[in-house]
């Protein structure tokens, strides 16, 4: 079973939403502050949570809905229900919609259990207000009443299959340390039924019997000064409450270079320990139902790099179980499946129709070559772009057809140094990036830096590899017979030299050897002259540019980012 849509109407700040497709992986609810992204994730937790526990609530007065087994409220009329219509509508109520989709096998559960028959979905109505809620089938034709008579059974039906974890943006230690207690108590309630065990609660209970006694006795005579009548008060620990106590009461030491109580580990920590250790609840007690894993803000209190590690915990979740998330990061945003994201702005949810429409949501906002970019190649400078951008349309249909309309677009550096910089503000544009970088010292170090901050990873990564050098650069990969002489015309250096094919060091080294020995001047400003005088020539002739021992990288960079750009 499998949550496939939710709608909400009259819940907090949200006057209404469209119905809401919900994926199989990850569902993206994106917006500004204060908008309702975090009521619309709430909606959705408390119509799971009513609709699969529907017998365990109880009402309270004034509207307030409460499970049977938790403390807090679900709902509460004078707070859920929009403030603004409480005067208009005493009675008015929330509504939610879900709908699930049944597997063949659920199917014929569902005939055995409900008594009843579906055609594979299963649409309900949850309503919400200052009595009982509501539960409806919204089944068209014949037969939609008499299953909503069956609230209770179907509800039932609902809970054995469906498992809700619920992760707030708030995620302290004590989170943690609750899951942590739980798992505890669910593995040692083994020990219960233990011989050897209950002879030690047995004694532990002989040894407070008289501690309890002489605590009874004192409070008894207190008592007695001001209420004459009573003759006796007993102190006493049920035994299932001493079970309890030995079972829940633990500390969680994390070792991480220094063993330090999770409680008095930084925000970050703390907030990925919850958020990981509430996950494993989940899914430790899942037990063959469908997990439904809502997060809000899984971004909160998280250093770029475990981010990072946090997106691809969530895409391994995400193949087994559904993901809805409410952020503000724009690195948990969809860019492939554009309707995956939710729009959540001036109190309604729709869904994302195109990138533009998320950035702007978003409030980001980007230079004009980015304004239609879905992915963005990161060179380092100018000269590399115009020999890529020749090269890479000649070599790929597709990569022609999206440099021409701006979905691939291509920034330079201006100096590998900047690379952590500019993916830092490509990531911010929502835009998928790739780095070509040169394989040289500098180039490495920029990767490394970019790795360790986690901003990039080796899957966005090609090297400017040449098999047989241990450095290189873009300009290793260009046929030497089509170079050489475009500089020799230019700068009057020689085709015929063995300075052009040498392979023991990179190209910028030896076209410094090549200027040196014949007579020439070489610096900075020349060299970048020479670099230009190489892109125009590799534009112009990008059929014949590129050595075909040396196109192995070239051809691994154009398969990346068709990868990338998807269909």
């Amino acid at each position: 079973m499998k949550l496939v849509s939710f709608a909400v109407r009259h819940f907090r700040s949200i006057t209404g939403t469209s119905k809401l497709l919900l994926r199989d992986g990850v569902t993206t609810l994106i917006g500004p502050n204060n908008e309702g992204k975090s009521n619309v994730l709430r909606a959705l937790v408390t119509a799971l949570e009513v609709s699969s526990r529907l017998d365990e609530f109880i009402v309270l007065r004034g509207g307030r809905l409460r499970s049977s087994g938790y403390m807090d409220h679900f709902y509460r009329w004078d707070v859920d229900f929009p403030l603004a219509l409480q005067s208009a509508e005493p009675a008015g109520r929330s509504e939610f919609d879900l709908e699930f989709q049944l597997t063949p096998g659920e199917i014929d559960d569902f005939r055995a259990e409900v008594k009843s028959s579906l055609n594979g979905t299963l649409p309900i109505r949850i309503g919400m207000g200052t009595g009982e809620p509501t539960f409806s089938v919204r089944k068209r034709g014949p037969g939609g009443k008499s299953l909503s008579e069956k609230a209770s059974k179907i509800a039932r039906f609902i809970g054995r299959r469906i498992e809700l974890q619920y992760i707030p943006a708030v995620r302290p230690a004590s989170a943690a340390t609750d899951v942590v207690e739980r798992i505890v108590s669910r593995e040692l309630e083994t020990l219960a039924s233990d011989h050897e065990y209950q002879k030690a609660v047995a004694r532990i209970e002989e040894l407070q019997h008289p501690v309890l006694q002489n605590i009874s006795k004192t409070i008894r005579d207190t008592l007695q000064v001001f209420l004459p009548d009573v003759t006796d008060v007993q102190v006493h620990v049920p035994r299932e409450a001493r079970y309890r106590a030995l079972s829940r009461s633990c500390e969680v030491i994390v070792d991480d270079g220094t063993p330090t109580p999770l409680i008095r580990k930084g925000d970050g920590v703390q907030s990925l320990a919850a958020l990981g250790l509430m996950r494993h609840a989940a899914q430790a007690g899942v037990t063959g139902k469908s997990l439904v894993l809502a997060i809000e803000e899984p971004e909160s209190h998280l250093h770029p790099s475990a981010i990072h590690q946090l997106r691809s915990v969530l895409a391994e979740i995400a193949k087994q179980h559904q993901i809805i998330i409410a952020t503000h990061c724009p690195l948990f945003v969809d860019r492939h499946d554009v309707g995956a994201n939710i729009l959540v702005a001036n109190n309604r949810a729709t869904p994302a129709r195109t990138v533009k429409q998320i950035r702007e949501t978003m409030g980001i906002r980007i230079s004009d070559n980015l304004v239609a970019a879905e992915v963005l190649l990161l060179v380092e400078g100018e000269d590399d772009r115009k020999a890529m951008q020749a090269l890479l349309a000649h070599h790929s249909t597709k990569l022609k057809r999206v440099l021409s309309n701006g979905l691939l677009a291509i920034d330079t550096l201006t100096g590998g140094g900047n690379l952590s910089y500019k993916l830092t503000l490509a990531r911010d544009a929502m835009c998928v990036t790739h780095a070509l970088m040169d394989n040289d010292l500098s180039g490495k170090e920029a990767v490394k830096k970019a790795i360790e901050q986690g901003v990039l990873t080796l899957a966005d990564l090609t090297y400017t590899s040449c098999l047989g050098m241990t450095q290189s650069e873009l300009e290793d990969w260009y046929d030497a017979t089509l170079i050489a002489p475009a500089l020799d015309a230019t700068f009057g250096v020689p085709a015929a030299s063995p300075h052009h094919t040498n392979t023991k060091k990179k190209w910028s080294d030896r076209m410094e050897d090549l200027f040196i020995a014949s007579g020439k001047p070489w610096d900075h400003g020349v060299e970048l002259q020479v670099k230009w005088k190489v892109a125009e020539t590799v534009a112009a002739s990008p059929g014949k540019a590129l050595l075909a021992a040396r196109k192995s990288a070239f051809d691994a960079l154009v398969d990346s980012l068709e990868t990338k750009l998807g269909g």
